[in-house]
């Protein structure tokens, strides 16, 4: 199987699909692990864990089992406490030619599970105005599929949040869409795996079993997304 920029379900989705060179027949995901980077270090403690540790955590383990099904994949840092601006991680899915980038976060709020978000509108930061119309369209179809594959792993342990775009948070209140997705060439999706403030998910996600179910969950839905 060839793969074009996007991945081809994507590419298929909307009717278009441009050929890869022919050395390329794996799908490369780019895992953006989040924090510390200009706005954050993730650092704060919140029911006994925090989001930087949990992001890389998770991270790693889903690295592990993109590669074992037969993906490439491209990691955003190289440690934990690596700081990489949200700018440089776009960049960096962009340079490896991903065909999808997913950025893994906790949240913190009032309430409680996880939610997935896509750029729905454009937005301007550091003089770039982004990302471009087919990438909104890309990254809400990986949106979409990525949830398709989490929700019945995460059924009865986490509540679920859908679906929502960039412009639901407060960053992308403000500037139209968060800046990694601005900055991004290709589909992303950023996952809020848990609310850390919320006690039943913290302790949910700082359980390994709770790590593994949602590394596992994650996965499910970017096979869903980029089936090989």
């Amino acid at each position: 199987m060839r793969w074009s920029r996007y991945g081809v379900v994507l590419l298929l989705a909307i009717g278009a699909c441009v050929s890869a060179p022919a050395s390329r027949s794996r799908p490369i995901v780019a895992i953006d692990p989040g924090h510390p980077s200009e706005t954050s270090s993730g650092a704060e403690v919140q029911n006994g864990i925090t989001e930087v540790h949990i992001a890389w955590e998770v991270a790693q383990r889903v690295q592990a089992l993109l590669r074992d099904r037969g993906y490439d994949v491209v990691l955003t840092k190289s440690s934990e406490r690596q700081l990489v601006t949200n700018r440089e991680r776009a960049e960096i899915g962009n340079r490896s030619n991903a065909a999808l980038t997913v950025r893994l976060h906790c949240d913190a709020s009032s309430d409680s599970g996880f939610a997935l978000y896509h750029p729905d509108r454009q937005g301007t930061v550091e003089g770039r105005t982004g990302p471009a119309p087919d990438i909104m369209r890309l990254s809400r179809i990986a949106a979409e599929s990525l949830h398709a594959g989490m929700a019945p792993i995460l059924t009865g342990h986490l509540k679920d949040g859908g679906v929502r775009g960039d412009s639901k948070t407060l960053v992308g209140s403000r500037q139209g869409a968060l800046t990694g997705s601005i900055f991004s060439d290709v589909p992303v999706v950023l996952i809020e795996m848990v609310t850390l403030s919320n006690r039943h998910d913290a302790d949910f996600i700082k359980s390994d079993e709770g790590q593994a179910l949602m590394a596992r969950a994650i996965v499910q839905g970017i096979e869903r997304a980029l089936p090989r």
